[in-house]
């Protein structure tokens, strides 16, 4: 069975890991190694990087 496409870029992925700090577990061990927490806090900074990119828009 194929994997969904991800919605957000890997770059994105990226950015937010080294923003919280935990992008040298993903170079080392990979993104199965990253808490659910830092997930977590992963996924709020995304929905907020996504609110703020929207509220930006000219409509």
């Amino acid at each position: 069975m194929s994997r969904r496409k991800g919605i957000m870029s890997e770059q994105l992925k990226y950015e937010i890991a080294r923003e919280l700090g935990v992008d040298h577990i993903v170079a080392t061990e990979g993104w199965g190694a990253i808490s659910s927490r830092d997930c977590g806090n992963m996924v709020k900074m995304a929905i907020q990087i996504a609110e703020r990119s929207l509220a930006n828009r000219p409509f």
